[in-house]
């Protein structure tokens, strides 16, 4: 059984999403859920679904080995990062190599990099007026959305579109295929 765990910062709705695509299922499990937020809503979700979960500061994460220690004791198969904020240390990312994925709410390489993300970058799309935008599931690497691109899913932007509208289409693509590529990945 592959163990998932999750990096959330917010409301953790594809968090809560992947646990329940793979309540059931005899390939993966969402074994823990950690943030960086105390007051996100995806502490209650991962309560209300019975998932571990855990919140810690930047110090816990980037200049201790705090996170890391947690990490290592849970043996995790892939590390998903669903609406986390913060750059990952490189000496988690040395720990687990090729095992940290994000999903981020474009198309890269457009729209991606520090401080491109949810609202920031659906209106970034609207204002440029993009005829296209989507979500791409990415390897982490080093660097904010620069990791090795594992998939993309486009939707259209209408030129009436809001930075709302184009939410709402990204997160109908999350909800759809964030999981079932988890499951190609562990299948692999």
């Amino acid at each position: 059984m592959n163990r998932i765990v999750i990096f959330a910062s917010g409301s953790g709705t594809n968090a809560e999403n992947l646990v329940k695509f793979f309540h059931n299922s005899d390939n993966a499990s969402v074994i823990q859920i950690l943030t960086n937020n105390p007051h996100a809503k995806v502490l209650d979700r991962a309560k209300s679904l019975k998932v571990s979960a855990l919140s810690f500061n930047r110090i816990a994460f980037t200049k201790t080995d705090d996170v890391l220690n947690i990490l290592k004791a849970s043996q995790p198969d892939l590390i998903v990062l669903a609406g986390f904020l913060w750059k990952f240390p490189e000496l988690i990312l040395k720990e687990f190599p090729n095992k940290v994925i994000n999903i981020h709410p474009a198309l890269l390489p457009k729209y991606g990099g520090k401080g491109m993300y949810g609202m920031n970058v659906h209106k970034a799309v609207v204002a440029n007026n993009e005829a296209e935008t989507g979500i791409t599931i990415h390897y982490v690497n080093e660097n904010y959305d620069e990791g090795a691109i594992i998939f993309q899913a486009k939707c259209h932007v209408t030129p009436s579109d809001t930075g709302e509208d184009v939410a709402e289409k990204i997160h109908e693509l999350e909800m759809e295929h964030f999981p079932k590529v988890i499951g190609k990945l562990l299948s692999e």
